[in-house]
């Protein structure tokens, strides 16, 4: 038993006892009895992190590659490419719907509208008002309807009031087919101040208003004053088309 002689560092001793012979102690409580078997554990355990942190950064390399070349691709991409994808999957996905619609003898666009919220319908309604909230004059008749809209707008109901008139008059309070809305109802002073002030700004607001007209420094000055000049744009927008040519000959020298 010459190994004996060295603490616990034959590995036959660990293979047939539980034990180390000198120290008494077991083979697993005592990590300095066996400083052998310790280093080599601890250098396989390097090697072991050495080689996992190979991995990721090999794993993170590769996944940096992949990210610059998908962003590459897409600074190369349009600036609206992912909105136009959205808007082809959605007409795509709407097609296919409408093809199951028709195969089972249902009308889409009614099928649609049952999917759709009341509060979804209502944000609908409010993003077509204001793609074309003001478009522009066509008539009076469309002008006045659209000054009125925008005062009612600004309107704000008096409640209160609202009550004590009902309370008040009673029955004539609802108007009728014979009601004339003279001696019913009496505006307050309050009302009659706040309308004065709203038709005075309206025409301030008017008066503030003016038309830029643009002016030709390199055009014929054929007037001698400004009612003259607006004289002379009448006649060459009703006769200039037939007199052109006149003019034209006038200018050469070369009339008959």
């Amino acid at each position: 038993m010459a190994d004996s002689t060295f603490c616990c560092s034959p590995s036959s001793l660990r293979e047939n006892h539980d034990a180390c012979f000198i120290c008494k102690q077991p083979f697993e409580a005592q990590p300095s009895c066996s400083s052998g078997t310790g280093s080599a554990k601890a250098k396989f355990d390097r090697i072991n992190r050495l080689r996992d942190l190979q991995l990721r950064m090999n794993e993170a390399r590769k996944l940096n590659h992949q990210e610059v070349v998908e962003e590459d691709k897409r600074n190369k991409l349009p600036a609206n490419f992912e909105q136009k994808r959205k808007r082809v999957e959605y007409e795509e996905e709407q097609d296919r719907k409408r093809k199951e619609a028709e195969d089972k003898g249902e009308d889409y666009d009614r099928v649609k509208l049952l999917e759709v919220g009341a509060d979804e319908a209502e944000r609908w309604e409010k993003k077509k008002k204001k793609k074309n909230a003001d478009p522009g004059f066509s008539d009076y008749e469309s002008a006045t309807q659209r000054q009125y809209q925008r005062l009612t707008k600004q309107m704000k109901p008096d409640h209160d009031n609202y009550k004590r008139q009902r309370d008040k008059m009673g029955d004539d309070f609802y108007a009728t087919g014979h009601t004339l809305g003279l001696s019913q109802h009496k505006d307050t002073p309050e009302a009659v101040d706040k309308m004065v002030q709203d038709l005075e700004k309206q025409i301030e607001k008017r008066e503030k208003y003016s038309r830029r007209r643009t002016f030709d420094e390199d055009a014929d000055i054929d007037y001698i004053n400004d009612r003259n000049m607006k004289f002379n744009k009448k006649l060459e927008r009703f006769y200039g088309p037939y007199t052109a040519e006149i003019k034209q000959n006038l200018e050469r020298g070369t009339a008959v």
